[in-house]
Order: structure tokens, then C-alpha cells, then sequence
């Protein structure tokens, strides 16, 4: 059998932790920043985890980051 493809934007968006999670930027911060709050601002700083419902829709994008 060929090899499957990872979905190219899956790998753009999304790596994986040293305990097998997925990390991701932050949403909420490409635009509209004036109505938000400072206290948001700093919140939304970093990376984030994924939700466990989300990762597993996600890991099949990419079948080799296992």
C-alpha cells in the first residue's frame, strides 16, 4: 500500500507534545483587538491544548505524528 498523506494544513496548525497531545495557537486574535480587554489579551498569549473530542478528528490528518 502507498504511504497516506498528512493533511498539509493540519501540519501547518497543530504539533505534538511529548505526552502525545496536540498543541495549537490560541484563537481570537487576528482582528478586534480594540474591544477587547487587556486581561484577554494576555490570556490569549501562547499555545493551547486541544480537546480530547478534537484531537482525535485531528490525528487522523496526520497519521504518522503518532
Amino acid at each position: 500500500m502507498p504511504k497516506m498523506k498528512t493533511k498539509s494544513g493540519a501540519k501547518k496548525r497543530f504539533k505534538l507534545t511529548a505526552s502525545g497531545k496536540l498543541k495549537r495557537g490560541q484563537a481570537g486574535k487576528r482582528h478586534g483587538m480594540i474591544k477587547r480587554t487587556n486581561a484577554q489579551i494576555r490570556q490569549l498569549r501562547g499555545t493551547t491544548t486541544l480537546s480530547a473530542a478534537d484531537e482525535k478528528v485531528v490525528k487522523q490528518y496526520m497519521p504518522y505524528s503518532r
